[in-house]
């Protein structure tokens, strides 16, 4: 359940802005995400407004997240696990622990969520895969 009391705006800034400087900085993901995030600022600023929606129920995010990670060529479960691992690394350095847990909850669901929808629409005659739990 979201809610004002589990975690400030700025823990969240600080966990969005720490997960995605890991992200930008990984030898798998870096590469990724660079060639396709083409304004960091604005991409922190949706990626903030987006966890804040999910974990104080600001309802401030607007978008589609689906057809932007669809449409990405040659992504595979190892890529969402890297994504899942270095999630999991940010959260763990927090101390805020209810948040840091409901975070990676949420990470969990989404990473399997783009990860089936991705497979469905890029392999739509084979049975999607599970992301094995990092």
């Amino acid at each position: 359940m979201a809610n004002h009391e589990l975690c400030t705006e700025e823990e969240i800034t600080a966990l969005v802005h720490g997960f995605y400087g890991r992200v930008r900085s990984d030898a798998r993901l870096g590469p990724i995400f660079n060639a396709h995030v083409k304004d960091w600022d604005t991409h922190l600023a949706k990626m903030v407004s987006f966890w804040s929606s999910l974990l104080r129920g600001t309802a401030t995010y607007r978008g589609t997240p689906m057809p932007t990670h669809i449409a990405l060529p040659g992504l595979d479960a190892t890529l969402f696990q890297q994504w899942l691992a270095l999630f999991h690394q940010t959260t763990a350095e927090l101390s805020n622990r209810p948040f840091a847990e409901r975070a990676e909850e949420f990470a969990q669901r989404i990473a399997r969520s783009l990860w089936y929808g991705y497979q469905l629409s890029n392999e739509p005659d084979r049975a999607p895969s599970e992301i094995a739990n990092v």
